[in-house]
Order: structure tokens, then C-alpha cells, then sequence
């Protein structure tokens, strides 16, 4: 029988994960982490202006509040698929709806 495998995958364990994709996921996580965190800087520049400004008329209470529970709830099943452990995607994405959360708590106090 001819195998239809390319050469690097048809000399692999089955089941073995190939070298270039264990290398291309590791560095996929790192990017994801990377991106990621950076992304929680990004929200300060808005809530810091909200605060300094005191206004909150140009900032949607509906878009922030959907990003918290986007970013909490993606931590959460991030936690529960790594076996309700944490891993960096999941305090990354933690950190974003802590972020999202303050920004939208910012936006109430300064409404109300």
C-alpha cells in the first residue's frame, strides 16, 4: 500500500504530535500570550481618559459589559478544558475581563 503522508508524518509515532506542529502551537500559545496581555495595556489609555475627563458619554456601558463576560467566561473555559487548571490563556484572558470590568465600572460611576 502507497501512503499519502508526507514523509515527516508518515515515520511519526501514531499519535505523536509531528516536531513542526509541536513548534508551530508552542509558538502559537507565546503569540496568543503575547498579544494578549499586551491588550490589557491597551484598555488603560481609555480608562484613563474616561477618569481624568470625568466623562463617560462616548463609551458604551453595553459594549464593555459584553467584553467582560466574553473575556471572564473564555477564561473560564479555557480553566475547565485544561482540566480546571490554569494556564496563561486563561489569567490572560482574566486579566482582559478584570480590564473591561474596571472600564465598565469607570463608565457607571461617572453616569451615575
Amino acid at each position: 500500500m502507497i501512503s499519502r503522508l508526507p514523509a515527516a508524518q508518515a515515520t511519526a509515532l501514531p499519535g505523536a504530535p509531528s516536531t513542526r506542529r509541536t513548534v508551530y502551537l508552542r509558538l502559537l500559545t507565546w503569540l496568543f500570550t503575547l498579544f494578549n496581555s499586551v491588550r490589557v495595556l491597551a484598555y488603560v489609555p481609555t480608562a484613563w481618559a474616561i477618569f481624568v475627563s470625568g466623562d463617560s458619554s462616548q463609551h458604551s456601558l453595553w459594549t464593555w459589559g459584553t467584553w467582560f463576560g466574553a473575556n471572564l467566561t473564555m477564561a473560564a473555559w479555557l480553566h475547565e478544558q485544561n482540566g480546571q487548571r490554569m494556564n496563561r490563556a486563561a489569567v490572560v484572558c482574566a486579566c482582559n475581563a478584570f480590564m473591561c470590568g474596571a472600564t465598565a465600572v469607570l463608565i457607571l460611576v461617572f453616569r451615575l
